[in-house]
């Protein structure tokens, strides 16, 4: 379940850990983010997602990991 700022905040921390890539509110009420960059700055925006966003309880998180694609010019909530 998200919290309130679920995908602000998610562009917060990635912005300040220099990743691109985006944050979307699906419409079964999860959240879906793709993050693009170093790898332990991705898994750092994954687990901060995971335990530490203010207001929100995360019961599941799925990850999947392909190459980066260069495509995403910043960080963006869709």
């Amino acid at each position: 379940m998200q919290g309130v700022f679920f995908r602000a905040n998610t562009k917060r921390c990635a912005d300040s850990l220099g990743l691109t890539g985006w944050v979307r509110n699906r419409f079964d009420g999860s959240v879906e983010a793709v993050f693009e960059g170093d790898e332990d700055e991705v898994h750092q925006a994954i687990e901060w997602c995971a335990t530490k966003q203010p207001y929100a309880r995360v019961s599941k998180k799925t990850v999947e990991t392909s190459p980066a694609t260069g495509e995403f010019e910043s960080f963006s909530v869709r």
